[in-house]
């Protein structure tokens, strides 16, 4: 086994100060698609009630600014310790033989900081009631149709008093009859609570624009608001305007329904969504496609009922119909015209997550590493219809817009680096029509794209039911027919796929799958098509009904990647001697290649680059370990195992609190929204075990750890699986929660009791 490199630890380990001022010894550590929240089948992490390490609010904020942790041990001794390095010796997993042997699923903890449960009286014989065994038999699976209150002012001040100056509001179109509050004392002494003194009481949105949108109704606007004094005598209560010019520039062109603007790109005004809702866009090249695609179709009943005879006037049929293309207002882009794409070791991709892959969660992964971002996935229906909610999942923040890391001695075949960008958008459909439409109004609408994805993955049932997701999978005609028209109507930007390894498990597909998009179909071959064009496919490696249980499967991941890249040889081969494939339908890449990148399981650099030696991908995706630990992005980029201390993660979730209030909001609505989300993130990043804890390394992404105690309280706080304790850690930046928000856990295994605020 290769050496998995350095690992730079954080501060805070007041049983072994002695250990974090000298080189680990190796021996200490080493001894013999996307929901991505599913734990179908994985053991619990702490099967425990909520932990009593309450942490202030003062003392958090304190360790966040200074490094120390908020308790009195490391206050003392460990400030200075956070960024030391240390080096690992090759190891293998047979050595220590003093160490019990791994078990499977099992994170070994050092017994040091296991917390041991009460022994029972010798001679007891427990046996469990059916009050403990319903119990346990309810806590398995996931809670659906789950509630989250609701978190508003008890007075809502009318829009029309939210940015004005107490003496000079706008006209109020509903006058007397207004259901809102007018005046603006009586609002700001009843109808909201007290301002946040978190974030040294200054509102982020403010200090990234020199405004704040929620104005009045901001939960900071004691920062960004004053009394004057009048030349009559009276005091008025005006906000504050400190943005420059160049920020009143931007702020006068932001969309016209209040939304957020801090950095955010691909936003779709209020009008272009109504356009949307009254079926007034025009998706010409998308309608005409898709009749195309249809007369083809009814012409020939399908690639059995073609006689040799009958063939020959379809491919006739067929070069007239090419001919029609002409008549486009633009004619549809080739696969060869479109903007070329580059995958590679030095490109790790943050996979498209459900839920938790929101704006905040991937500008922090971006900053720790992160080269290529998904947006969640989109549904292509309520696209087309103008939702608002489907319209947000594709904002990208002008981080994810900068061009991906790329090896600088790296020549790509007229690949322009400085024009690629990392964000990409992910769609979801079971129709050719319904997908090609939404590719169309994507590609208007939002000019920051790398990519469009076509989600062939999603296990959801909801999703399945529906044709699409992992149903495409059993459809690959009707695959290749969605692909293929999304080619031809998505312009400059490249199209991808995700993939699982079939539906059933003994029943995979998917080397049947990548063959046909590298080279078409028979039938489509019959009637001149070529192959689909997609430049890059990723496979999941497990299987719809596995969903995310058990071990991903990277042999068959590697059995694809090799038959990929005989395809792509084979491609160039036949397009050199001008053989029958017609260049114009390959993909833009470097030959015509078609890109390759496995996804499941990845929770280390170690993981990353075994998987691009041995399974021989493109590149890795990231899913859950991003979510249980950000800074894999890190650790790739620098080869070495990043221990971090407790404070540094409670940084991670200041910025991302940060970045949620800048993004969806500082009013009650906002701070609400960040909670929730943050609450979603904090239910994956408890599974993460400090790696000075650990007896075994690597440490893989299904072990689950018995319950323990941290190397100091916050460290214990952030491990727990019970979300009350995600509630006091939320409560850390955002005070105390809505009387009405309520929050339920999404596995019922973290649901000990129901919380409201």
């Amino acid at each position: 086994m290769e050496a998995p490199g350095n690992v730079a630890t954080g501060q805070g380990d007041p049983v072994k100060e002695q250990a974090d001022s000298s080189p680990i010894n190796p021996a200490t550590l080493q001894g013999s698609d996307e929901d991505p929240s599913a734990k179908d089948g994985e053991p619990t992490l702490h099967d425990g009630p909520s932990l009593d390490t309450t942490v202030s609010p003062e003392a958090a904020a304190k360790a966040a600014d200074t490094g120390a942790e908020p308790n009195k041990s490391t206050e003392s001794s460990h400030q200075s310790s956070e960024a030391r390095k240390r080096k690992l010796d090759e190891f293998d997993e047979t050595n220590g033989s003093s160490l019990p042997p791994r078990k499977k699923g099992v994170a070994s903890i050092k017994p040091e900081f296991l917390i041991q449960k009460p022994a029972e009286p010798a001679g007891a014989e427990h046996v469990p009631s059916e009050k403990a065994t319903d119990r346990r038999q309810k806590s398995k699976g996931q809670n659906t149709n789950r509630s989250f209150g609701s978190s508003r002012d008890a007075l809502p001040l009318c829009m029309s008093r939210q940015r004005a100056p107490e003496f000079s509001p706008k006209q109020c179109q509903f006058g007397d009859v207004c259901k809102y509050e007018h005046d603006l004392r009586k609002y700001l002494k009843d109808g909201k609570r007290d301002d946040l003194s978190t974030f040294g009481g200054g509102c982020p949105v403010h200090e990234a624009l020199g405004r704040c949108s929620a104005g009045w109704r901001c939960r900071f606007v004691g920062s960004h608001s004053e009394e004057r004094r009048l030349d009559d005598g009276r005091h008025e209560l005006v906000l504050l305007d400190k943005a420059t010019d160049e920020q009143k520039a931007t702020n006068n062109t932001q969309p016209d329904d209040g939304e957020v603007d801090v950095g955010t790109l691909n936003i779709v005004t209020a009008s272009a969504k109504i356009e949307l809702k009254k079926k007034k866009f025009k998706t010409e090249k998308a309608d005409k496609y898709t009749d195309w695609l249809n007369k083809i179709t009814d012409h020939t009943h399908g690639p059995t009922a073609v006689g040799h005879r009958e063939s020959e006037e379809i491919k006739e049929d067929n070069d007239a119909k090419a001919d029609n293309r002409a008549r486009y207002i633009e004619p549809p882009f080739m696969p060869s015209e479109k903007r070329r794409l580059y995958y590679g070791p030095e490109t790790p991709v943050l996979a498209p997550l459900t839920t938790q892959g929101n704006l905040p969660f991937r500008r922090l992964c971006v900053e720790l590493g992160a080269q290529v971002t998904w947006s969640e996935m989109a549904m292509s229906l309520p696209l087309i219809q103008g939702e608002k909610s489907e319209w947000a999942l594709l904002k990208a923040h002008e981080s994810e817009v900068t061009p991906p890391g790329r090896a600088k001695a790296m020549v790509v075949d007229e690949y322009d680096n400085s024009k690629d960008l990392k964000f990409g958008a992910q769609i979801a459909g079971s129709k050719p029509w319904v997908t090609l439409k939404a590719t169309q109004v994507l590609t208007t609408l939002c000019p920051n794209l790398r990519a469009i994805d076509l989600n062939c993955g999603c296990p959801i049932d909801l999703v399945y039911r529906q044709g699409a997701g992992s149903a495409l999978l059993d459809s690959h005609a009707r695959l290749e027919k969605i692909l293929r028209g999304m080619n031809a109507v998505s312009g400059e930007v490249p199209i991808t796929t995700k993939i699982r390894m079939g539906v059933k498990d003994d029943k995979p597909t998917a080397l049947k799958l990548v063959e046909r998009l590298a080279f078409g179909s028979d039938y489509s071959a019959d009637l001149g098509l070529g192959p689909a064009g997609v430049a890059a496919v990723t496979l999941h490696g497990r299987s719809r009904q596995q969903r995310y249980t058990k071990n991903a499967d990277w042999g068959y991941i590697s059995e694809c990647a090799a038959l990929i890249k005989e395809l792509n040889e084979k491609k160039a081969a036949r397009v050199d001697t001008g053989m029958d494939v017609d260049p114009r339908h390959l993909p833009s890449n470097d030959g015509g290649r078609m890109y390759f990148l496995g996804n499941g399981d990845c929770f280390s650099h170690v993981d990353y680059y075994e998987h691009i030696e041995q399974a021989k991908v493109d590149s890795v995706m990231v899913g859950r370990g991003a979510l249980i630990k950000p800074w894999i992005f890190e650790e790739i980029e620098t080869g070495q195992y990043l221990d971090k201390s407790s404070s540094e993660r409670l940084r991670y979730i200041e910025k991302f609190v940060r970045y949620g209030l800048q993004t969806w909001g500082s009013d009650e609505i906002g701070v609400g929204t960040t909670r929730r989300f943050l609450l979603e993130w904090l239910s994956f990043a408890c599974r993460y075990v400090p790696l000075g804890l650990l007896e075994h390394m690597p440490p893989k992404i299904n072990d689950r750890a018995p319950i323990f105690r941290g190397r100091d309280d916050l460290e214990t706080l952030l491990s727990s699986d019970n979300f009350k304790d995600w509630i006091k850690i939320s409560e850390m930046f955002l005070g105390p929660a809505h009387p009405n928000f309520r929050f339920e856990p999404k596995h019922k295994s973290n649901a000990h009791t129901e919380i409201e605020g």
